[in-house]
This record gives C-alpha cells, structure tokens and sequence, in this order.
C-alpha cells in the first residue's frame, strides 16, 4: 500500500532543510530546495482485490550550483527516476518522479 505523504516529507527533509508541498505562488522559497506534488498513481489488481498501490509524486530539486549533490541523493531514493533538466531565473531545476 501507499506510504503517507508526511513520511515521505521526513525523507525529504533529511536531504535539504528547505522542502515545500505544492507551494503557493506568493511564498518566497529558500535555496536550495525540493519542492514536490502528488501527479499519479499506480494501481495493479490480483485475484480481484487490490495488490499493489503506489503514488508517483513529482520532485523538484531547485539550486543555484549546477553540479548539486542533492540530485544523488534524491535519485537514490527507491523507485525514483530522473526525468528532466531546465534552466529557469538563473536556477537549475532536476525533475524526478517518485513511486512513494
């Protein structure tokens, strides 16, 4: 079964102090951070009845240095994996999506 998402909060949290939940526009956000959201499940069924369940969350790693170690750390996290880079205000920007 899916794990709460506070607990995942904790990992997080032991990787960068700052780390946000879907953050409102209006917050001004300290650097470097994880910012991450709920964007999909995964469901599989046996025998009828429910067998696996897992959330994918979307994380974010946002830091100034380009060559970060917190991009390690989070795609060390089990059944976590890279899915894309961009530059956006002078802030590199490591998107992962997490089975969690």
């Amino acid at each position: 079964m899916a794990r709460p998402r506070l607990q995942l909060h904790e990992i997080l949290t032991g990787i960068t102090e700052h780390v946000y939940f879907q953050p409102p526009e209006n917050i001004q956000m300290q650097y470097p951070c994880i910012i991450y959201s709920r964007n999909a499940s995964s469901v599989d069924h046996a025998n009828n009845d429910l067998y696996r369940h897992a959330k994918r969350y979307q994380v974010t790693v946002i830091d100034r240095d380009p060559d970060t170690p917190l991009t390690d750390m989070v795609e060390a996290l089990e059944f976590c994996s890279f899915q894309r880079f961009f530059a956006a205000d002078d802030l590199n920007h490591y998107v992962f999506y997490l089975f969690f």
